[in-house]
């Protein structure tokens, strides 16, 4: 860090809403010139995605509601990091499990994002799991709420990756790993990092 860049400190916070998956406060920031800013940010509990490619190279993509955004959008399969003590590899797996019915014997990571740093601290880790083989019927996981209707389908990876550019992709993490997934099979898997690799500071 250059000795010459501004330390932003916090003078006070304000807890405006506090929730199971994000916290919303108010805090005072110092400012470079010696006057402070006020900031509303919500702090969130974290996700992860999975691209799933199988030996066809295709990648599982899920149709999901939204209602925040008020339409189906197509994703990966993700979820929060919302677990106590859960590791995040295995909370991707089991966001596999849950909403594609898959279980996979080799996880990488793919890449890390923020998801919208100008208002949260949300971070996103996107894994890619390979080696793919189907849960049994008798021990796949009940889907409730906008679940009940996903959509789940397989398409070619340079197929999802067209989608992306065309508009017809927009979810944050199904972008950002789907274009990491391709870039990584053309460049070589070795450029993957471990799935025990640390999070970004």
């Amino acid at each position: 860090m250059s000795n010459l860049e501004h330390r932003y400190e916090v003078r006070s916070r304000e807890e405006r809403y506090r929730g199971r998956i994000f916290d919303v406060v108010t805090e005072e920031v110092t400012m470079p010139g010696g006057g402070t800013g006020v900031r509303d940010l919500v702090r969130h509990v974290g996700a992860v995605a999975v691209v799933a490619l199988d030996d066809a190279g295709q990648v599982v993509l899920i149709r999901q509601y939204r209602h925040a955004v008020g339409r189906h959008l197509w994703e990966l399969p993700a979820g929060l990091m919302d677990v106590s003590g859960e590791e995040l590899p295995a909370a991707a797996l089991r966001e596999l499990a849950e909403e594609a019915d898959l279980t996979a014997g080799q996880v990488d990571v793919l890449v890390d994002l923020h998801s919208s740093p100008g208002f949260t601290n949300e971070v996103v880790r996107v894994f890619l799991a390979r080696d793919l083989a189907e849960v049994p019927a008798d021990e796949r996981h009940e889907r409730r709420d906008e679940e009940a209707d996903l959509q789940i389908v397989r398409i070619d990876l340079d197929e999802a990756v067209a989608m992306v550019g065309a508009g017809d992709i927009t979810n944050a993490s199904a972008v950002a790993g789907l274009l990491a997934a391709a870039r990584a099979r053309d460049t070589g898997w070795s450029t993957l990092r471990r799935s025990d690799a640390p999070l970004p500071r």
